[in-house]
């Protein structure tokens, strides 16, 4: 028995969920509808609106993803959404690497200045003392 050949050109929308990068189909359909998905297929660049719009093998898609530019390059439309090591295959991920993360503070300064906000546990005890030692 042969194995299947992917078709020459599949949905965005359907695209978009065999790679895996919206949980479902019609979440992809409304992200491609919103207009945030750019199709650059040789000299020509579209804005892509309708989620039955096609892509082809070495297409260009360039996005924002949750406050990250994505720009991805379809090497292969899919047949089945399967696992993600499968998914991976059908794109190669041209995006510009993320921002370097901040580092957090480190945990021996402090994180607020003295006498603003709640007391410490130390603060605390001291008054203690200071409302003891005036009762007498």
């Amino acid at each position: 028995m042969a194995a299947k050949e992917p078709p020459r050109e599949q949905r965005v929308d359907k695209w978009l969920w065999y790679i895996r990068l919206f949980k479902s189909r019609s979440l992809a359909a409304k992200f491609v509808e919103a207009g945030k998905l750019r199709l650059t297929r040789g000299p020509r660049k579209d804005r892509l609106s309708k989620p039955s719009q096609t892509l082809e093998a070495g297409d260009i898609l360039t996005f924002t993803l949750h406050q990250r530019v994505r720009v991805l390059e379809v090497l292969s439309t899919g047949l089945r959404r399967g696992p993600a090591s499968e998914a991976q295959t059908l794109y190669k991920d041209l995006s510009p690497p993320p921002p370097p993360k901040e580092e957090p503070a480190t945990a021996s300064a402090p994180s607020r200045a003295p006498g603003e906000g709640r007391p410490t546990k130390k603060d605390r005890r001291a008054l203690d003392r200071l409302k003891q030692s005036g009762d007498g």
